[in-house]
């Protein structure tokens, strides 16, 4: 009996479907039998299907029916994750706070950079500096895509604050026409690249170094520190001597002339545009020779490192209305200065 009345009522309730379940049921249907036979063994379901499962699943109560390859919970799974990324995505289409300007993104980026130790209200200060009103929440955010700070400044800057502190000095050897050799000392500085001063001697001892210490140093031009290599001829007083007079000495390690960079660079310089082209009388033709080198390498040789400048900052001449180019030999024409001469 009661068979009977359960089959009556599945039979009164599917007459009573409405056209709208049945074509609902029927595109369920299709779409698990267009699986089952996209599948070889086991189904697959792409995201197309889970998107599939998740849209009917809203519009359409009665879908756990219809439902055959995947248990009911998976499909709420499915729609909850589409539900997950829909609203990601949307809050990533529309921030809630607008961005700035990328230039002024870039700048607060620089000024992060540029600065390791300052902090976000520091560089929003200097945004106010500038007429830039920026919250510091603002900064805190823009600058987390700058580059890490390091943990403490960097070796350029270092250096270059104490550059104007510190001279090398060093000595190379020249042979002489009679196969003599003659032992060149000079004093050149870290900040421009200054050749200081400079002798020549057949036999260097420790006083003859340490006159020219004396003579280098007029009037209490000094530098706080001096690098120099573990020669001999400096002598064992060398250090203590120039203590006395607040001059640190700074030896490199044996056998490491990038230690002392400067001053072999120096050396280089030199040899390749100056002795290396000529052959040496005796001492004091050397003296000569190198004393009118050391003052077209201080006034007019550009260096690289000083952008281009000399080392001694000389004033030029102001341009007349009428002019030509001179150019002024050095070394017999082994070099050029030119300038401009009034017509």
């Amino acid at each position: 009996m009661l068979t009977y009345l359960h089959l009556a009522c599945r039979f009164l309730r599917s007459a009573l479907r409405s056209h709208f379940d049945v074509a609902l049921e029927n595109l369920a249907l299709q779409q698990q039998l267009m699986v089952l036979t996209r599948s070889s063994r086991r189904p697959r379901l792409t995201p197309a299907d889970r998107l599939f499962w998740s849209w009917i699943s809203r519009i359409w109560s009665p879908w756990r029916s219809a439902l055959v390859l995947v248990q009911p919970d998976t499909v709420v799974r499915w729609h909850r994750s589409a539900w997950r990324h829909f609203w990601t995505w949307k809050s990533r289409r529309h921030p809630g706070r607008p961005h700035l300007p990328i230039e002024l993104q870039q700048l607060i980026q620089r000024m992060a950079r540029e600065n390791p130790r300052w902090g976000s209200v520091r560089i929003r200060g200097e945004l106010r500096k500038l007429g830039l009103e920026v919250s510091a929440e603002s900064v805190r955010c823009y600058r987390r895509s700058a580059r890490r700070p390091p943990p403490s400044q960097s070796w350029h800057t270092f250096l270059r604050n104490h550059a104007p502190h510190i001279w090398a000095s060093d000595f190379f050897t020249v042979p002489t026409v009679t196969l003599h050799t003659l032992y060149v000392f000079f004093f050149v500085t870290h900040d421009r690249r200054r050749l200081v001063h400079f002798n020549v001697t057949a036999h260097p001892t420790a006083e003859w170094v340490w006159r020219q210490l004396i003579q280098a140093t007029p009037w209490g031009e000094q530098p706080r520190y001096l690098i120099r290599d573990r020669d001999r001829s400096y002598g064992g007083s060398f250090i203590p001597r120039a203590a006395r007079i607040a001059i640190e000495t700074i030896l490199t390690p044996v056998r490491a002339p990038k230690a002392n960079a400067i001053a072999e660079r120096l050396v280089g310089t030199l040899r390749r545009e100056c002795l290396d082209h000529l052959i040496i009388i005796n001492e004091r033709h050397l003296w000569t020779i190198l004393a009118e080198y050391a003052a077209h390498y201080n006034r007019a040789r550009p260096h690289r490192a000083l952008a281009l400048s000399p080392p001694v900052d000389v004033v030029p001449a102001p341009k007349p209305e009428r002019f030509h180019i001179s150019a002024r030999s050095v070394l017999g024409g082994l070099h050029h200065e030119y300038e401009w001469v009034a017509a």
